[in-house]
């Protein structure tokens, strides 16, 4: 049986590059030859054994790359072999060789190293379709990120400037509040030491934020809903402070507000909310952005992929920026 190269998770630390069965591409499949895989927080899930993947999808770790079209499958037209790509994936990154789905390659942003644009899928695919195509980001409305220094974070703000929104963070520590200035949040705030309802409120003269980006959860339910606006929408794509809270329903029908919980890598490949519709949308809307400097990627680290459980250490720690990369 030929073979390649992998990542595979015998445990949370224990991250071995090994062989592992070689893959080919399915019908409407490319196979994608991997120069750099982006790390995400649900790879670091998976390897601790918390966040299995979706049916049919790879048991490996990774969910977006960046690479050379290696191979083109059966029923698959507008892509050929030698072609610079990155993708979105339900998993397989962390390797030499990964199959996906057609309608989940994107072209090379013009600008943009190939390494680096392993770090954009995953961010530009989960910003655009909560912003826009879920919450309806509207110029001068005010949203409120948290997490902003992180990879969805980063992006975020410079998306929602680019929509003409205004935009709050949430940060813990001085640089990386700096960092979200500079990328155009107007309203950062230090969680440890600041109360972020109070200071939406008053950077909003009382109505609160119209749109909240949420990677914590149940941590956060309550005060999210008071820190919204009327009407406003707080949109959950994180459970980084547990999946159960108490939601004062109350609160929420005198706001007519709306908790909305989102996910992107279960989505399926097709349909109405698939994820060819999001990529497609995304290389319309935001590779332009990224092609004229409005957006522009933010990568924290670049490791090689042999160095991937410190990578992971490194995301939970809290100690990167943006991105981290893993090349090949």
């Amino acid at each position: 049986m030929a073979a390649m190269h992998a990542i595979v998770a015998e445990s949370a630390d224990q991250l071995l590059w090994q062989q592992v069965p070689d893959v080919k591409p399915a019908h409407g499949e490319v196979l994608v030859k991997v120069s750099a895989a982006g790390v995400n927080r649900a790879d670091v899930l998976q390897a601790a054994g918390h966040y299995p993947p979706p049916p049919g999808a790879s048991e490996l770790l990774g969910m977006e790359v960046s690479g050379v079209i290696a191979e083109v499958g059966d029923g698959v037209t507008g892509w050929s072999v030698g072609q610079e790509v990155c993708a979105l994936l339900a998993g397989g990154g962390y390797a030499e060789y990964v199959a996906v789905p057609a309608g989940q390659v994107l072209p090379i942003p013009d600008g943009v190293d190939l390494a680096d644009a392993a770090g954009l899928p995953e961010v530009a695919c989960t910003v655009w379709s909560n912003l826009v195509l879920t919450a309806h980001l509207r110029e001068g409305q005010l949203i409120l990120i948290h997490g902003g220094a992180s990879g969805v974070g980063t992006h975020a703000i410079q998306v929602a400037r680019v929509l003409g929104a205004r935009v709050a963070i949430t940060a813990g520590s001085a640089p990386k509040l700096q960092l979200c200035r500079e990328l155009g949040a107007e309203v950062t705030i230090a969680y440890r030491d600041e109360d972020f309802v109070s200071r939406v409120k008053e950077a909003t003269d009382g109505a609160g934020a119209d749109m909240i980006l949420d990677i914590i959860g149940a941590a956060y339910l309550d005060r999210n809903i008071d820190a919204l606006a009327n009407d406003g929408q707080l949109v959950v794509i994180g459970l980084q402070g547990g999946v159960k809270g108490e939601l004062n329903l109350g609160k929420l029908i005198s706001k007519r507000a709306r908790v909305i919980g989102t996910a992107l890598r279960g989505r399926p490949v097709d349909g109405p909310h698939g994820k060819s519709v999001i990529v497609a949308a995304v290389v319309e809307s935001v590779w332009p952005m990224i092609a004229d400097g409005r957006v522009r990627p933010v990568i924290g680290a670049r490791m090689p992929i042999q160095e991937a459980a410190e990578a992971h250490r490194m995301l939970s720690a809290g100690r990167v920026t943006g991105k981290i990369v893993l090349t090949l």
